[in-house]
C-alpha cells in the first residue's frame, strides 16, 4: 500500500518520543511516553511504543487503521545487539513500510539530514554512529559497565570515587569533594549501600556540580573534566576516521563538554541539522511504499 504518511520513534532509555507528519514534511502529532530500551524491557518497551503509535494518531484526529497507510521508522535503545534485532525481526508492524533501528543511527540521520555523516552522542550514556549513505558503522553503547566513555554517568562515577579518597586523605580534600561527600553523610558506608541499586542516571546527578566547581577553579573537578573530555574525544576522533571528518556532538553533556575538547576536535565539530524524530521521518521517506519483511532491520557494524 502506498504510504500516505510518516512516523518517527525515538525510543529511548529514559523516555520515549514520537512525531507524525505527512509526506511533505508537515508535522500532525507530537507525543511522548516511557522509556523503550529493547534490551533490558523488550515486552514493556513495544508495549510503550504502541500505546505511543495510537497516541499520535489519535492527537492528529486520525483513524487508527490509517497505520496502514504510513511508512514507519523506529529508532529504539538496545537495537544494536544483535540477539535483540533478531527478536524485532518478528516485529510486524501493520504499517505499509517500516524499519527498526537503534536510536543513535536515527540520530546521525537526524544531524546530518539523511547525508553522510557521524554523531557522538554524550547524556547519561554515551554512543557513536557514522552513516556512509548504506550502512551504519556503531561504536561504543555497550552499557555502564563496559563502555559509555566521555558519559555523564562515568564522569559521575569518576567524581565520586575521587570523593572518598579525598575524604581517607589519599588525595587532597577541598570544598568540592566535601561537598559531594556530604551528599553521603560523610559516610563511605553509606555510599556504598547506595552503590548497590544506583542506576546510570543515578551516578550522573552530580555531573552539574562537577562542572560548577571546575568553573569555580577547584583542580579536581577541571582534572576530570579534562579527563572526559579526553574520552569523548577518543571516540570523536575514531568517527571522524569513518566518515570524512563529519561528527555532530549531541546528548545533555554536549554543549558543557565541548570547551573541554581538545581544540582541533572543536574545530571539526559539526552543527547538527536536526534531532532524532527529524532522522526518522528522513529515513521513513525513503522507504518502499510495501516493504514489510523480516529484512526490516538495517545492517550494521
Amino acid at each position: 500500500m502506498q504510504a500516505h504518511y510518516l512516523l518517527g520513534i525515538d525510543g529511548g532509555g529514559t523516555q520515549c518520543r514520537a512525531r507524525l507528519s505527512d509526506l511533505n514534511g508537515k508535522v500532525l502529532a507530537e507525543a511522548t511516553g516511557g522509556p523503550a530500551n529493547v534490551w533490558s524491557e523488550y515486552d514493556a518497551a513495544l508495549t510503550r511504543v504502541g500505546a505511543l503509535i495510537d497516541k499520535v494518531f489519535l492527537q492528529a484526529g486520525l483513524a487508527p487503521q490509517t497505520l496502514a497507510q504510513t511508512a514507519l521508522v523506529a529508532g529504539l535503545a538496545g537495537a544494536n545487539v544483535a540477539s535483540v534485532q533478531a527478536r524485532l525481526a518478528g516485529w510486524q508492524p501493520a504499517c505499509a513500510a517500516f524499519q527498526v533501528l537503534s536510536d543513535v543511527e536515527i540520530a546521525c540521520a537526524g544531524a546530518h539530514g539523511g547525508e553522510p555523516g557521524a554523531v557522538f552522542i554524550t547524556g547519561t550514556g554515551s554512543q557513536g554512529a557514522a552513516w556512509d549513505g548504506t550502512r551504519f558503522t556503531l561504536l561504543g553503547g555497550w552499557g555502564f559497565a563496559l563502555s559509555d566513555q566521555g558519559s555523564g554517568a562515568e564522569l559521575g562515577r569518576r567524581a565520586l570515587r575521587l570523593a572518598l579518597l579525598a575524604h581517607e586523605a589519599v588525595v587532597e580534600k577541598s570544598d568540592f569533594t566535601h561537598q559531594l561527600m556530604a551528599q553521603f553523610d560523610h559516610t563511605p558506608e553509606t555510599m556504598l549501600l547506595w552503590t548497590r541499586t544506583a542506576a546510570p542516571a543515578d551516578w550522573a546527578r552530580v555531573v552539574p556540580q562537577v562542572f560548577a566547581a571546575a568553573d569555580a577553579g577547584d583542580r579536581h573537578a577541571q582534572d576530570l573534566l579534562a579527563q572526559t573530555a579526553a574520552d569523548t574525544g577518543l571516540m570523536v576522533r575514531r568517527l571522524m576516521a569513518i566518515s570524512s571528518g563529519r561528527v555532530a556532538l549531541m546528548g545533555g553533556l554536549a554543549a558543557p563538554i565541548r570547551r573541554w575538547l581538545a581544540a582541533d576536535i572543536q574545530a571539526c565539530l559539526a552543527t547538527p541539522q536536526g534531532d532524532a524524530l527529524s532522522g526518522a521521518l528522513k529515513l521513513a521517506g525513503a522507504l518502499p511504499a510495501c516493504s514489510t519483511s523480516p529484512d526490516n532491520v538495517r545492517a550494521t557494524t
